[in-house]
């Protein structure tokens, strides 16, 4: 390991305006590295339409795209476990080192999904072992947010603290544009019918070349400066684990990072870019390879603005920044995502106005509209019209009925009634709701609602405005965070607290936000329900970062 003969990179004067050679470079090289993590990463989450059709073919189409979400989401269950493991070890190991660790398990993972066989090839194991692979990808994300924001804060000047580090911020949005123009390159070279048979595939193999070149600019950095001096005076932790979460005083700070920041910035970021991406593909219909363009590009747009608050919370603080972006998306979610249904399915949004679909049944009749595990058979004259509504994506009120009536699927003043499927057998089922599903469909064709977004009549300049709005709120809430959290810890355990509540925050707060959003959604028939998720942790988060939260953009992180 090459060792720097100065450390003079943290410690020069304040006056000092330019970005030194040395700075650029650990920015710079510990950017790659980020972007490389999160674009195999959230590979999957933008392929989990494709990849639900592969892997789940076994259940029914609402179930098993429920099914690709939680695998997704199975890789941020454990990045708290990654993040104890990654933490520990770069507290004893040195920031560089344990970075470049993950990188090595986060190639390998995202290789392998790229070879696996899908169901109709191994039959059950195929998903099996996708959800080991996505825990994988897991542990190793739980190690490497910590370790570049670190080695980047630790490298940085106080007065532009918030400033370097907002270069890492910027590193997850990178890898979601990058996946995702990587993915709409290929869709465009080998065509949607290739793409969807095999072609996906491309996408993860290619992450074996981006590891090559990230892990030879890794292997040129030196160590950070604050973790040597420690190393050399002998004030590094020999037990990061025990000194971390066996003092209280620490866990209290654990406790005002993850309630009073992480939790709002998780679900605001998630919201922004991956429940976005749902939405336009699942429930708005919008044709996949479109979606992914316009979420790349509002992507390339906004990105920019997580320097730039995080330059300004280094005038006016962290907690201002990240707390207003707190307020204005629990204030702006609702309109943004109503506008958006307009601008990207104008079709489906006048139908809604003109034509509002209600399910009139006895409230006793009807049981809660998800299934996770897809043997459930919706068999109720209430369940029949919720559950094919579901499956079609089309948002619906519930009308209470008096006991024993049998249910109506109403569109606007069209009305058709249900059947009690509890008493058929399962082939006169299966032959009666066919034959019932097939009229309804005709009747909401009838009534306007679109079976897909009509490209040629989607708002581009609009839907974009509202993409980067939502994006401008993640940025605001994330282009400070690094900073304050290195801020928050003392640097003999930093690595190790750090990354908990970070990943406790991100990995389950904002990680299951897709999941638990669509779950909301396919229970209550509504659309947009699934947007209190993040409206409430929003709000959630700015009551208690106003009480808590500590000011930290002045304080010597050494």
């Amino acid at each position: 390991m090459n060792e720097p003969t100065t450390v003079s990179d943290s410690s020069r004067p304040v006056t000092g305006a330019a970005v030194t050679r040395e700075e650029f470079k650990v920015i710079a090289a510990s950017s790659i590295g980020g972007v490389f993590e999160w674009f195999d990463f959230f590979l999957y989450g933008s392929l989990a339409v494709v990849i639900s059709r592969h892997f789940f073919a076994a259940v029914s189409e609402t179930t098993a795209f429920t099914l690709a979400l939680l695998t997704f989401a199975a890789g941020f269950a454990v990045r708290p476990f990654g993040a104890i493991v990654f933490g520990h070890l770069g507290d004893l190991w040195g920031r560089k080192n344990t970075f470049t660790a993950t990188l090595l398990l986060m190639g390998a993972a995202t290789f392998g999904v790229g070879l696996l066989p899908t169901y109709a090839q191994v039959g059950a194991a195929a998903p099996w072992i996708l959800v080991a692979l996505r825990m994988l990808q897991g542990l190793s994300v739980g190690g490497v947010y910590g370790g570049a924001a670190i080695y980047v804060a630790e490298h940085s000047p106080q007065h532009r603290r918030g400033f370097y580090t907002s270069w890492i911020q910027t590193t997850a949005t990178v890898g979601m544009a990058l996946s995702l123009t990587v993915i709409f390159g290929t869709r465009s070279i080998v065509g949607e019918e290739v793409f969807n048979a095999w072609g996906w595939r491309i996408p993860f193999l290619m992450s074996a070349c981006l590891l090559g070149i990230t892990l030879w600019i890794q292997l040129r950095l030196n160590e950070s400066p604050v973790y040597l001096r420690m190393k050399s005076s002998g004030k590094s932790s020999q037990r990061p684990l025990r000194d971390a979460f066996g003092n209280w005083q620490n866990i209290r700070v654990i406790l005002i990072a993850l309630c009073g920041a992480i939790i709002g910035q998780a679900v605001i970021w998630y919201a922004s870019q991956f429940y976005t991406l749902f939405f336009l593909e699942r429930v708005l219909k919008v044709d996949g390879a479109v979606s992914n363009l316009l979420m790349a590009a509002a992507l390339v747009i906004s990105t920019p603005l997580y320097v730039l608050f995080g330059w300004l919370s280094d005038r006016v603080g962290r907690k201002p920044v990240m707390m207003t972006a707190c307020l204005l998306a629990a204030l702006t979610y609702f309109p943004l995502f109503h506008a958006l249904t307009s601008a990207a399915n104008p079709a489906l949004a006048s139908a809604v106005a003109t034509a509002p679909v209600t399910v009139y049944a006895d409230p006793e009749d009807c049981s809660f509209q998800f299934d996770v595990l897809g043997n459930k058979s919706f068999k109720t004259s209430c369940d029949i019209p919720r559950s094919f509504l579901a499956k079609a994506g089309v948002t619906y009120d519930p009308v209470n009925a008096p006991a024993g009536t049998v249910a109506e699927l109403r569109i606007g003043s069209v009305v058709l009634a249900s059947f009690r499927g509890d008493e058929l057998t399962t082939a006169e089922l299966k032959t009666r709701r066919t034959a019932w599903e097939k009229q309804a469909l005709s009747l909401l064709s009838v009534a306007g609602y679109p079976p897909k977004a009509d490209t040629a009549r989607i708002n581009i300049p609009l839907v974009l405005l509202i993409l980067v709005g939502l994006m401008s709120l993640a940025s605001m809430v994330y282009g400070p965070m690094a900073a304050l959290l290195v801020e928050l810890f003392p640097a003999h355990i930093r690595y190790t607290s750090l990354s908990l509540p970070y990943h406790i925050g991100t990995g389950w707060f904002g990680g299951f936000l897709p999941y638990t959003a669509f779950a909301i959604v396919a229970a209550t028939g509504n659309i947009y329900s699934g947007l209190w998720y993040p409206v409430g942790f929003s709000l959630f988060t700015l009551l208690a970062g106003l009480l808590i939260l500590p000011q930290t953009h002045t304080r010597d992180i050494h």
